[in-house]
């Protein structure tokens, strides 16, 4: 059974779920409204095996439906951006893991303001704390930021500086900033290029196992 939290965080962030077999379009104000870094995402959409919801500004569900009445092919995929009116924003595919179970690894940061001029760019996106390593002289190593797209579901992103990869920094933050998200209530998510196999190595051994579900977002760079 699907955990309640992941189950009202898409309900919430897409405009529906569950979904049945095949692809649908649903609208939802959210698509047309600043996300957690007060940047749009005209689209988004989440896909289980078999089934999958792709989320769009209301005014937009009739067009993309037409796109899409083939299902998810790669030409829905690269005229979507323009079919929500955002021609000149990338689509991004992602491999969309959630954890209820964090592995138990040790805590290894600190929870800080985000505004810290040492911490690079991508952290200052957030409006509140990180969660951050530094070394003895204060230098950041690694960080967690949390991307509270709603009540229920909270997305971690991290990232660590290339002096100090190889040490399990980044799966120890990850695990401990999910159980965070937990003990507020919410359930975890982590999105990663599936490409990008240190940031699936990170994920598995935090406890965000890979089960099949993918995600296509219309992103701001």
């Amino acid at each position: 059974m699907l955990d309640r939290r992941l189950h009202l965080h898409l309900a919430t962030w897409l405009g529906q779920w569950p979904a049945g077999p095949g692809l649908h379009v649903v609208g939802s104000w959210r698509r047309s409204r600043p996300a957690w870094d007060r940047r749009l995402r005209p689209a988004v959409a989440v896909a289980a095996p078999g089934s999958a919801v792709l989320s769009v500004p209301t005014e937009r569900v009739a067009a993309v439906r037409a796109l899409a009445a083939d299902g998810p092919t790669p030409r829905l995929w690269s005229a979507l951006p323009g079919a929500v009116g955002h021609p000149d924003l990338p689509l991004r595919e992602g491999v969309f893991r959630w954890c209820t179970a964090p592995h138990p690894l040790p805590d290894v940061g600190e929870w800080v303001d985000p505004t810290d001029p040492g911490f690079p760019s991508w952290l200052h996106l957030f409006d509140r704390e990180v969660l951050v390593v530094r070394d003895a002289d204060g230098h950041y190593l690694a960080g967690v930021g949390v991307k509270r797209h709603d009540r229920y579901g909270h997305e971690l992103a991290v990232g660590t500086v290339p002096g100090a990869r190889g040490r399990g920094l980044a799966r120890r933050l990850v695990a401990q900033a999910a159980r965070r998200v937990l003990d507020e209530g919410a359930v975890p998510t982590y999105l990663h290029d599936p490409d990008n196999t240190a940031s699936a190595r990170v994920a598995a051994a935090a406890g965000f196992p890979d089960r099949g579900w993918r995600s296509h977002i219309v992103h701001p760079d």
